[in-house]
C-alpha cells in the first residue's frame, strides 16, 4: 500500500472509532469501574433526591405539586448562589465561614443605596457587588501575605461584617424594596413561557452535544480514549428528555422562575471555567497539591486571591437575589442557617472537604438536597429544629461517603 493510501487510512481510524456502537458498553463498563474505583461522582446525592422526593411524596402528596416543586427552585436561587462560591474555595481545600454575612452586607448595601440613596438600581448592584469582591480579596491578601488560616481570617470577617451590615442598615434595621423594581420583579415574578423553555432546553442540549463531539474527536486525533458518537447521542437524549419533563411539569403551575435559569446559567459558566480554562486547572491542581502546583510554574498566590474574590462576589450576588425575593434587606439578612446551608449544599454536592475534587454542579445537586428537605419537614408541620438535626445528618452521611471514596481511590492507586 502506498504511503498516501497509509495516511488516508490514518486519518480515517478516529472518525471510525467515534462511530462505534461499542461505545454504549464501554460508557457503562468504564461507570461501573469508576464506582469500584472509588470516584462516586453525583450517585449518592442524586440517589439521596430520589429517596427524599420519594418519602416526602408518600408522607404529603402536595410535596410533588408543581406548585410546590416550583417554589423549591425558586427557594434555591439565592442560597445555591452562595453555595456555588463556597463549592471553588473547598476546591483549593480551604474554608469560608463569612459568606452568610457577607451576603447580608450586599443585600444592606443594595437596600441603602437604592432606596435611601436614590442611586440607579445597576450602580446600586454594582456597590453591593463590588463590596463582596473587595472583602473576598481582603481574605486572599490575608491569606497569602501573611499566612492567616483560613478559618480564622473568615470566621473574623463572619462577626466583624455582620456588625457593618447591623451599621450600614442603621436605627430602623430594615429597609423594603419597591416591589416594582425590575429586580424585585426579577426575583418574585418572571417566568418563562413554555415555548421559550422548550427552546432553550433544546438549545443548550444541542451546545452540550456539539462540545462533547468536538472533545472526542481532539481525543481520538490524539489516539486517546474517547467517546462513541453514539454515547454522546444516549447521553444528549437522556438530558433532552429530563429537560423536557421537567419544563412540562413546572408549567402546569407558573413554570420555569427567571431567578432559577440565572442561577442554572451561574452554574454552567463556573462549570466552564473549572473545566475548559487554564484558571481552573490550576484551582485544580491547588487543591490537589500545593507544591506540585507551585514547581508546576502556577501562581499559587494569583489563585487563592482569585477564588477569594469570586467566592465572596457571588455570596454578594446571593444576598442579593434574597434581598429581591423578600423585597427587603433587614438584620436577619445572611443570617440564620444561611451560611450553615450553603457549606452544607456545597458538601452535601459532592464537593471534598480535602480539596481538589468537586465541580459547579455540586452547588446544585446540593442545595436542591437541602431545600427538600426544608420544603418537605415544613409541609408535615416539623419544627425547625427537626430540620436541622436532618440536615446535620445528611451532612455527616457526605462527608463519610467522600471519606470513604478517597480511601478506595487511594487503595486503587486512583488518588
Amino acid at each position: 500500500m502506498s504511503a498516501r493510501g497509509d495516511e488516508r487510512l490514518a486519518d480515517q481510524a478516529p472518525d471510525e472509532r467515534l462511530l462505534s456502537g461499542s461505545g454504549l458498553r464501554s460508557l457503562l463498563e468504564g461507570f461501573v469501574s469508576r464506582i469500584r474505583g472509588g470516584d462516586l461522582g453525583a450517585l449518592p446525592v442524586v440517589l439521596g433526591i430520589v429517596v427524599i422526593w420519594t418519602v416526602f411524596g408518600v408522607l404529603n402528596p402536595f410535596f410533588l405539586y408543581a406548585e410546590n416543586l416550583v417554589n423549591l427552585t425558586m427557594q434555591c436561587a439565592a442560597i445555591g448562589t452562595i453555595a456555588l462560591g463556597v463549592v471553588v474555595v473547598l476546591l483549593v481545600g480551604e474554608i469560608d465561614l463569612s459568606v452568610g454575612s457577607v451576603s447580608g452586607l450586599a443585600a444592606a448595601v443594595l437596600a441603602v443605596t437604592f432606596v435611601q440613596m436614590q442611586w440607579n438600581l445597576v450602580l446600586a448592584l454594582v456597590a453591593a457587588l463590588a463590596i463582596g469582591c473587595l472583602v473576598g480579596l481582603l481574605y486572599g491578601y490575608l491569606f497569602t501575605r501573611f499566612g492567616l488560616p483560613s478559618f480564622v481570617i473568615t470566621l473574623a470577617g463572619l462577626l466583624g461584617f455582620l456588625g457593618l451590615q447591623l451599621w450600614v442598615l442603621g436605627e430602623t434595621g430594615s429597609i423594603a424594596i419597591p416591589f416594582d423594581s425590575w429586580i424585585v420583579m426579577f426575583a418574585q415574578q418572571l417566568f418563562l413561557p413554555p415555548w421559550a423553555a422548550y427552546a432553550l432546553a433544546v438549545a443548550a442540549v444541542g451546545v452540550y452535544a456539539w462540545s462533547r463531539v468536538r472533545h472526542a474527536q481532539r481525543r481520538a486525533a490524539a489516539n486517546l480514549v474517547s467517546q462513541s458518537y453514539a454515547a454522546i447521542a444516549v447521553r444528549s437524549g437522556v438530558l433532552l428528555a429530563f429537560l423536557v419533563a421537567a419544563i412540562w411539569y413546572l408549567s402546569l403551575d407558573r413554570g420555569v422562575g427567571v431567578m432559577f435559569l440565572f442561577f442554572l446559567a451561574l452554574v454552567v459558566v463556573m462549570n466552564f471555567l473549572l473545566t475548559r480554562t487554564r484558571w481552573g486547572r490550576s484551582v485544580y491542581a491547588v487543591g490537589g497539591s500545593v507544591e506540585a502546583a507551585r514547581r508546576a510554574g502556577i501562581r499559587v498566590d494569583r489563585i487563592y486571591l482569585s477564588v477569594f474574590a469570586l467566592c465572596s462576589t457571588l455570596a454578594a450576588a446571593g444576598g442579593i437575589l434574597a434581598a429581591a425575593r423578600l423585597a427587603s434587606a433587614n438584620q436577619s439578612s445572611g443570617t440564620g442557617d444561611v451560611n450553615l446551608n450553603a457549606i452544607a449544599a456545597a458538601v452535601i454536592g459532592g464537593t471534598s472537604l480535602f480539596g481538589g475534587r468537586g465541580s459547579a454542579f455540586s452547588a446544585l445537586v446540593g442545595i436542591v438536597v437541602i431545600q427538600s428537605i426544608s420544603s418537605g419537614l415544613t409541609l408535615l408541620s416539623l419544627d425547625s429544629s427537626v430540620q436541622f438535626m436532618v440536615t446535620g445528618v445528611v451532612l455527616v452521611l457526605a462527608v463519610i461517603v467522600d471519606s470513604l471514596s478517597r480511601r478506595t481511590r487511594a487503595a486503587t492507586g486512583r488518588a
